[in-house]
């Protein structure tokens, strides 16, 4: 397989080689497409995670479980709500120490 760089990862590759942590430029490219198949799973998961939260969410629509917010009281809802995740924020960091 040939594969085609830019200058700039030409050189982005040779440094990573010169720095030590990679004997050859095959390895750093190794390397790279490891941290892709990484991101992609991660991906995958955050996607799949948010189709279910979707789908959780519609069916608590479907069940009358919600309530209607108008337009004039959204921002101070807001405001709610982030001032809720900033407590469960810091209540797992607390849990963490």
């Amino acid at each position: 397989m040939n594969v085609s760089l830019t200058p700039e990862l030409e050189t982005f590759i040779e440094n990573k080689v010169k720095s030590g942590r990679y004997n050859t430029a095959s390895e750093v490219v190794r390397e790279g497409l490891r941290l892709l198949e990484r991101e992609d799973k991660l991906f995958e998961m955050k996607r799949d995670e948010l189709r279910r939260e979707v789908k959780k969410g519609i069916e608590q629509i479907r069940s009358g479980e919600y309530i209607e917010i108008s337009s004039e009281d959204l921002p101070e809802y807001a405001k709610e709500i982030g001032r809720r995740g900033r407590e469960r924020k810091a209540a797992q960091a607390a849990k963490r120490k």
